[in-house]
């Protein structure tokens, strides 16, 4: 098969690898329909993720039909269409009983693309798979479907359910990147008085509109102003970093009014100045996470009944064997105004950016 393998710090390729085949009787073996880039596949590239070892093949969000399946499987058959969630989980460890699938110590977590080949490829292993695939309700299509592999319930998780979104508050999601807008649009579900999008690039933020955000702010012109301005001075309630930047992290904790929470969900290549001098007399929570993905059959619900909006999240597709050319147009995206890029499907040509 074809794959999209990681040789080290700035070089990848979609070269011919090896077929997967089932090493554990609880594997299946899936046929990729639809997969995706991700951001942290981009910090994999830069060097940001020293765990993956070169000759990984990359990529942990796909939808596809299940070709073979271990002995022990026992939700999902050859013919099955799916999804692949980003997190595998062994479903039996003390965290996987939490509900803590991502902290799995069975041989799940985050491995896929990261400890062992993912899903940047013509077929891909998918450990434990009675707990790390779904079967997909026919009205969802491949291409909303792979949003629910990774970023809506990283959204959710790691965004409103870490930061305590309540009904009535002010949320503010600084960078409208993909797993932004996918905060932006699940805050929604949880009814806060109003959302707050701040981003550098426009398209960003028109689109941070389009997904439910009630006002906008360029962060280059004082947004932290214009959350003072809403909240008549107290800033807050809940603050989603989503940029993964030292300056997006410290913009959160100066617009949190006292006793407010920060959810980091960016991933983070460098320290972090934490401002405790400043910080240890407003009752403020920080809190940081990788998703469990324990959300993806509430959300898998939703979609289905029309209630998760996902349109405009998806501005380029293209076919597999041209997966170099989706990183790159993903990686200039304030060039190419791409949100999310999805690969495979039987359309053979790139559809232009949208606004």
């Amino acid at each position: 098969m074809r794959a999209y393998v990681f040789h080290g710090p700035g070089e990848a390729a979609w070269e011919e690898t090896a077929d997967p085949v089932l090493s554990d009787s609880t594997d299946a073996i899936v046929r990729v329909d639809a997969v995706t880039v991700c951001g942290t596949d981009l910090h994999i590239l830069k060097g940001d993720v020293p765990e993956v070892r070169p000759g990984t093949v990359l990529g942990h969000e796909a939808v596809g039909e299940v070709v073979e399946t271990g002995r022990d499987v026992r939700s999902v058959r050859p013919g099955d269409r799916v999804l692949i969630s980003c997190i595998s989980a062994c479903g039996r460890c003390r965290y996987c009983r939490e509900a803590m699938y991502g902290q799995c110590r069975g041989g799940g977590g985050w491995v896929l693309g990261h400890l062992i080949d993912g899903t940047q490829a013509e077929y891909v292993r998918v450990p434990h798979a009675d707990f790390s695939v779904h079967p997909l309700p026919a009205n969802v299509t491949d291409q909303d479907a792979v949003l629910l592999a990774d970023i809506f319930p990283t959204g959710y998780e790691v965004g409103e359910l870490n930061g305590r979104v309540r009904p009535g508050d002010t949320v503010v999601v600084v960078g409208a990147g993909p797993v932004g807008l996918a905060a932006i649009a699940t805050a929604r579900l949880l009814a806060p008085e109003r959302i707050v999008a701040v981003d550098v690039a426009t398209a960003r933020l028109d689109a941070a509109r389009k997904a439910g955000a009630d006002a906008v702010a360029a962060a280059q012109e004082s947004p932290e102003q214009l959350v003072a301005d809403l909240t008549e001075g107290l800033g807050a309630d809940v603050a989603i970093e989503a940029v993964g930047a030292p300056e997006t992290f410290e913009m959160c904790t100066r617009m949190m009014r006292p006793g407010g929470r920060v959810a980091n969900v960016g991933v983070h290549g460098k320290p972090v100045t934490l401002h405790l001098e400043d910080l240890w007399i407003k009752n403020v929570t920080i809190t940081t996470g990788l998703v469990d993905t324990h959300s993806t059959p509430t959300l898998l619900r939703m979609a289905a009944a029309g209630r998760l909006p996902a349109a405009g999240l998806v501005t380029h597709t293209f076919p597999l064997d041209r997966m170099q050319e989706a990183y790159d147009v993903f990686a200039r995206a304030a060039d190419t105004g791409a949100r999310k890029v999805v690969l495979g499907g039987p359309r053979r040509e790139v559809v232009e950016a949208t606004a």
